[in-house]
């Protein structure tokens, strides 16, 4: 028996942030590769409708998309300011307004939801924010027991490889290598938010590795179809990509390069963000979590 907690350090991070995280994922200038990359997969795994499950949605920028693809969708997040921000960036978007239904709710625990309910779910970063490793098995199997036999899964983290270099790239990070309260993460992948350490600073993460995530998702009955490095090779490059972006035909050029190379296992390791796409496999019996 066990009780769902979400993280007060992590719904008051996204209360704080607002807007931001919608506009995390637009131009500015560094090209949103992170999204370009999800949507990518979305239009080549989705099924054409039925009932979505995007779990941990936020703004509703993904939910928003699959209601427009004819889905029926339940945007499930932690933030009440998030999903109020979601409602109006979905009226402003002309989303007929039964389309989708804003669930305030947390992983690991979605007994809400009868098993096999979906014919697709998505969970585009929020397992990042389940630093107890209990917590991230029973979320992934509960992600999978709520899907449909044979319905595909869309699932989205923070790669812990990513982060470390980011912390070399970024000259104020690199201070985190020989501070005692980061050693975890250095050396674990779990961050913790530390209070008093300034505005800005991330909140409680845990960051997966490629083959760690696989491994959970298979574990839990998933057929991994592929797994693809959001950013690629271009991971922490904002400003050779900016400058690209400027120049359409470099830019389609590099975007060819992209596509070809995203899912080599040898780039997975460098992107800041890794996206695994899969389906439940038939015949899985996924262990109900309960809630109390």
């Amino acid at each position: 028996m066990w009780r769902a907690m979400p993280s007060r350090t992590v719904r008051e991070y996204y209360d704080k942030l607002g807007e931001e995280e919608w506009k995390r994922l637009e131009p500015h200038p560094y090209p949103p590769l992170e999204l370009l990359t999800h949507m990518r997969f979305l239009r080549m795994h989705l099924p054409r409708g039925g009932t979505a499950l995007d779990a941990g949605g936020g703004p509703g920028r993904y939910a928003i998309f699959l209601a427009k693809r004819g889905f029926r969708v339940v945007l499930l997040d932690l933030s009440r300011v998030q999903l109020d921000i979601a409602r109006r960036k979905a009226t402003r978007a002309r989303v007929p307004g039964r389309a989708i239904e804003y669930v305030e709710g947390a992983l690991p625990d979605l007994s809400r939801f009868p098993d096999g309910r979906f014919d697709a779910v998505l969970c585009l970063g929020p397992l990042s924010h389940l630093i107890d490793p209990r917590e991230r098995r029973r979320a992934a199997g509960e992600l999978v027991r709520v899907a449909k036999e044979g319905a595909p899964l869309f699932i989205s983290v923070i790669n812990r490889y990513g982060v470390l270099r980011t912390v070399l790239q970024k000259r104020h990070l690199r201070e985190e290598l020989v501070d005692a309260a980061h050693r975890e993460m250095i050396e674990r992948g779990v961050h913790r938010a530390h209070p008093g350490r300034g505005p800005g600073r991330f909140t409680d993460a845990y960051f997966f590795t490629p083959h760690e995530l696989r491994a959970m998702f298979e574990n839990a009955g998933v057929e991994v179809l592929t797994m693809a490095a959001c950013e690629g090779l271009a991971a922490h490059l904002h400003d050779p990509l900016s400058e690209l972006a400027e120049d359409r035909r470099k830019w389609n050029a590099w975007m060819r390069i992209h596509w070809r190379t995203c899912t080599e296992p040898s780039v997975l390791g460098i992107a800041e963000h890794v996206l695994l796409v899969g389906r439940k496999r038939r015949g899985v019996r996924a262990r109900r979590a309960v809630s109390t």
